[in-house]
């Protein structure tokens, strides 16, 4: 009877590779994959602000947080990585730093008690889009590198768009009448904005990092 081949012999390294994507890549898919999820729960918090929906935000940011300690303890008990340990390391923590913006928003929105208006949500709904972006991304960065370049210019068009909508909501808010009650909304909504443009540099800061590392694999 004749024995077949074994599989070892029939599959190069490289096809073996191919195989199994990258642990660090995966994590890092799911983690842009929440902080999506969290952008488009704070968009739908702006829209209708109650306790289910400020709660939607805060499990996914909970849940993400979870992901990337799982990555940094990878990362410490790994010595090859699929690219610069400090490019996986600062990609991940600035997407972290994205929802964890989107959270303190509707933490500080409850403790302020400020009521979302419409430059909060348009705000909002960029940020989920660059999310989205960046989360696509990530996605492409394994076998498509060249569009996950495209999708970091576009995360970074995004972001223009926030910062021109935050000057916007700032002028606004300093041209309405100047009285004491005013003074201390004004405060308020000021610090939401702040974190909303926060937001933003961090979805801005993840797509400069995705170029870099598709510059340094080319």
């Amino acid at each position: 009877m004749k024995k077949s081949t074994p599989l070892w012999k029939k599959l190069s390294l490289k096809n073996l590779l191919k195989q199994k994507p990258d642990r660090f890549v995966e994590l890092l898919i799911q983690q842009a994959s929440l902080t999506e999820e969290g952008m488009r729960a704070l968009v739908d918090y702006f829209k209708n602000p109650d306790e289910q929906t400020a709660e939607a935000v805060s499990k996914l940011e909970e849940a993400a947080d979870e992901i990337r300690r799982i990555l940094i303890d990878e990362l410490n008990r790994t010595f090859v990585t699929p690219f610069d340990r400090e490019d996986i390391h600062a990609l991940s923590r600035a997407i972290d730093d994205m929802l964890d913006y989107a959270y303190t928003t509707t933490v500080e929105m409850e403790i302020l008690d400020v009521v979302p208006n419409h430059y909060m949500l348009e705000i909002g709904q960029r940020l989920a889009k660059m999310a989205s972006e960046v989360h696509l991304g990530v996605q492409r960065l394994s076998d498509h590198s060249s569009v996950t370049m495209s999708h970091a210019v576009r995360a970074k068009q995004l972001e223009n768009q926030v910062e021109r909508l935050y000057r916007e909501a700032l002028a606004d808010l300093f041209h309405q009448p100047k009285d004491a009650e005013h003074i201390v909304e004004m405060l308020k909504y000021r610090e939401t904005y702040r974190h909303l443009s926060n937001a933003a540099d961090r979805g801005d800061e993840a797509a400069n990092i995705l170029s870099d590392i598709v510059v340094k694999m080319g």
